[in-house]
């Protein structure tokens, strides 16, 4: 998450500087949650692009935007060099229950998608050297999926399957699901999503449970919750140190069971807190970079 206070940013880019040795795949940075201020999303996703070798994910929404403001951001995103975004809907603001989307803006994540994706054919049809640099890195677009269903919106795990399939004939390449913290979730809604005949990667989108608060602050946001055994688990830790080990175990068990199952990848949910995400990952060698 991009840091809301100028103070805040030395800590943010350690924080970036220590993922960055996991090598990971991509970074994926948020953008603008309900309606936030966006700008330093987006200087962000233009400094990773510039200065670090690991293909950023911009997250991008359209909520409480017009269709010619999400087509600026979108080709300023372009032309400062990503080629991968993360399309979202995004979340309504918060506090009003009566919000709509506008009726000149993009409505739904499936609509983004083919938005973005109209955006990069004029762009290679006008820009020839676009077309070349595209030939070199394609467009990648990434969506969202909830694999026990969206809470926030009433929907069931087969709902969103229908609205991922959506998605993917759209023009998405992959996509990430909210956190879950049980692997029969993951697994049980990948199984569905194949035979409905989703075929692109879905990606594991796991928080390791080290901070009962961020769980709770998580579940207060999503309206996912933490089963009650890991809660009852991480409550009987005798210090901050132990509270800590707990959590990384459930983490790591989780991480383990969805590999085994097939799962691409997992994509850690850090909140700015790069050290539970790299110390899960030395208990999963095969995603360490020697190997």
């Amino acid at each position: 998450m991009p840091p809301r206070k100028p103070e805040s940013a030395p800590q943010f880019w350690s924080n970036v500087s220590e993922l960055l040795e996991s090598q990971p795949d991509f970074l994926s940075v948020t953008y603008g949650a309900a309606g936030q201020d966006r700008s330093t999303a987006r200087h962000v996703v233009r400094q990773l692009v510039r200065d670090t070798p690991i293909q950023p994910i911009a997250h991008m929404t359209c909520v409480q935007a017009s269709r010619d403001e999400v087509v600026s951001v979108v080709s300023d995103y372009l032309e400062s060099g990503v080629r991968t975004f993360l399309a979202l809907r995004g979340d309504p603001p918060a506090n009003d229950p009566t919000w709509r989307p506008a009726s000149d803006g993009v409505a739904s994540a499936t609509e983004l998608v083919n938005l973005i994706r109209t955006l990069e054919q004029h762009r290679n049809v006008v820009q020839p050297g676009a077309a070349l640099r595209a030939a070199f890195k394609p467009l990648t677009i990434a969506v969202a999926t909830f694999p026990s269903g969206n809470p926030e919106v009433g929907t069931t795990p087969e709902q969103e399957i229908e609205r991922l399939l959506l998605k993917q004939v759209a023009g998405a390449d992959f996509a990430i699901t909210q956190l879950f913290f049980e692997a029969e979730d993951y697994m049980s809604f990948t199984e569905k999503a194949r035979a409905y005949g989703v075929t692109i990667p879905i990606v594991a989108g796991i928080l390791v449970p080290t901070d009962p608060r961020r769980l709770a602050r998580v579940a207060k946001l999503t309206k996912v919750l933490a089963p009650e055994r890991l809660v009852q688990d991480l409550s009987q830790a005798s210090d901050e140190a132990d509270l800590y080990y707990r959590g990384l175990d459930h983490g790591a068990t989780l991480a383990r069971e969805i590999l085994d199952s097939g799962a691409p990848g997992i994509h850690f949910y850090t909140f700015n807190k790069a050290r539970p995400a790299l110390d899960l990952l030395e208990r999963l060698p095969e995603l360490t970079p020697s190997n």
